[in-house]
């Protein structure tokens, strides 16, 4: 509930700050005292849209503060945590400051929102019915949860989203598998011709790779072949370095006992290096068969190299990919085969949910027929206490179109009014005037209250027109609704103006030569004496003050 509104600078408002309390405020006050400014600025922190004009003269830029109360229970917290926004316990601030530029900006909770999260939050919150028009419960989009919600459908409509959504699946699962088949059936041939043709040249991971290399090794194959001889040559052919080692390794052994052993380590070292060439001159001999360049070889490598290479481009991935490529048309051809199997399994399952769906949203819209003629009947008994015994209300429950049935059933719901008789149905917020469609709407809030209850509801002048026992019903109505929800009525009429448990009284002031709009919280005198000004008018008499107290104490009784 709105727990404190603060205004400042909006109009005709300095500064204004206001606590409000459960139950039903009444706003009373002369015409042209600024009750509808307290309207505006709700309207303002709530989301609507913000107009320059409302930034008191003089004055750089205006704001309104609005603070509620909301349970933990309430719809707004899935929206604020969908957004990421920190509600500490169940205080919740909205803020909207507007420049003189006509420039606006947001705040939930001191933290800076876009107006529209604003007006969606808002919306949750406060609901107003006034003589411009009307919020959330004359919104057709919004009837037929109110008819589910009135009539305890709501475990049975839960019952037909599921059967939707597992409809919706398999539905979507099932165009899949024939949009699949369709596929492969139109590249059959395509199919099977690349499929045979990359198991027939059967590539393997790593293998570009290796026949590169190879490829390289044989290209440059003569030339290696002619250095390693060369090479060879040098250490193992004649009057190459094993020869030679031979040869000094034989001359100092002929003398090394005339050297008293001081050639020992040197021949042990030549040995040594003799045996490392012997090792080295087989290692080449190796090499050099396995680089025997042969140029059949390098023909078939590069042949295939390039086979592999013409394949890569053709499917437009790299030749890594290409078994991968293989596999997945293996894979398609394979459910082509078994697609049509799969498919009419899904198919059968398809035709279930929908059979399944079908009567679920049937028997919802059966109920939804029955609890439409209990709605009506509730509706119509609130009409004639509030001046419109002569219109008639329906709640139109139309069968959708197979192809427009939804996860809410197949149903769309609409409150119709026809306010005078022979005239035709319509939707209720085009065919009633601005005064009966606040009291259409003040009759369905007291039918829906269990089914409806915004935090807050404002109504502005809803007995505008209407007087005596419609007004004293107005009252009744409002109080009745006041049990429930927290209600707040701008009001001309007296006897709506004594049932309120709160009395509120707007008036204007001159401070200097500025006038300024002022908010009072009145006394039980005070509030009588209001109640028979609304009655008297200008001059107030004893008979009015006396008509006051028997209204207040009728409110009581």
């Amino acid at each position: 509930m709105l727990t404190a509104l603060a205004i400042q600078n909006i109009v005709l408002i300095d500064q204004l700050s206001l606590e409000f309390q459960r139950g039903l405020s009444v706003l009373t006050g002369e015409t042209g005292a600024g009750k509808s400014i307290l309207l505006d600025s709700l309207g303002l922190v709530t989301g609507e849209r913000a107009d320059s004009g409302l930034v008191r003269a003089g004055s750089a830029g205006g704001s309104v503060t609005a603070e509620f109360d909301i349970p933990e229970s309430h719809p707004v917290h899935a929206v604020l945590a969908e957004q990421g926004l920190t509600v500490e316990g169940r205080d919740l601030r909205l803020r909207r400051q507007l420049g003189a530029d006509g420039r606006s900006r947001a705040f939930v909770n001191d933290q800076p929102v876009g107006v529209g999260l604003l007006a969606r939050i808002g919306g949750l919150l406060v609901e107003i019915h006034g003589q411009q028009g009307q919020l959330g419960l004359l919104n057709a989009a919004n009837h037929r949860a109110l008819l589910d919600a009135f009539g305890g459908l709501l475990p049975q409509l839960a019952g037909v989203q599921a059967a939707h959504q597992t409809f919706k699946e398999t539905r979507d699962a099932t165009d899949a598998a024939r949009d699949r088949l369709a596929k492969a059936r139109a590249d059959e041939d395509y199919l099977r011709h690349a499929a045979d043709e990359l198991s027939t040249l059967d590539p393997k991971p790593g293998e570009e790779a290796e026949l590169a290399e190879s490829r390289t090794l044989m290209m440059h194959g003569e030339q290696i072949a002619g250095e390693l001889a060369e090479a060879l040559a040098a250490v193992s052919g004649d009057g190459g370095a094993e020869a030679s080692l031979r040869v000094a390794v034989r001359r100092l052994e002929r003398v090394a006992e005339k050297a008293g052993g001081r050639l020992d380590p040197v021949i042990d070292a030549l040995n040594r290096g003799f045996t490392e060439i012997e090792e080295a001159a087989r290692s080449l001999e190796a090499v050099g068969r396995d680089l025997e360049f042969d140029p059949r070889v390098l023909e078939r490598a590069e042949e295939r190299l390039f086979a592999l290479r013409a394949a890569a481009r053709k499917h437009g991935c790299a030749v890594e990919e290409l078994p991968a490529v293989r596999d997945a048309l293996v894979e398609q051809l394979q459910a082509l085969e078994t697609g049509e199997q799969g498919l009419a399994g899904l198919e059968k399952a398809l035709e279930r949910a929908e059979a399944d769906y079908a009567a679920k949203a049937a028997a919802l819209s059966a109920a939804r027929a029955a609890i439409a003629g209990r709605l009506d009947a509730a509706v119509t008994a609130e009409l004639p206490p509030l001046k419109l015994e002569r219109a008639t209300f329906r709640t139109a429950v139309t069968r959708l179109p197979r192809e427009r049935w939804a996860t809410h059933g197949a149903d769309e719901v609409q409150f119709e009014v026809s306010t005078n008789p022979g005239s035709a149905m319509g939707p209720l917020s085009k065919i009633a005037s601005g005064g009966e469609l606040s009291r259409f709407a003040l009759a369905l809030k007291v039918v829906l209250a269990e089914a409806d209850s915004p935090t807050t509801l404002i109504f502005d002048e809803i007995d505008q027109g209407v007087g005596g026992a419609v007004a004293a019903a107005v009252g009744e109505r409002l109080a009745r609704l006041s049990d429930g929800a927290q209600v707040l009525v701008v009001t001309h009429s007296p006897q709506v103006a004594a049932r309120g448990s709160v009395h509120l009284r707007v008036g204007k002031t001159v401070v200097g030569d500025v006038t300024l709009t002022r908010v009072e919280v009145l006394t039980p005198d005070e509030r009588r004496e209001e109640i028979a000004r609304m009655l008297a008018g200008a001059k107030i008499t004893d008979e009015a003050r006396a008509a006051a107290t028997r209204l207040l104490e009728g409110a009581e009784g």
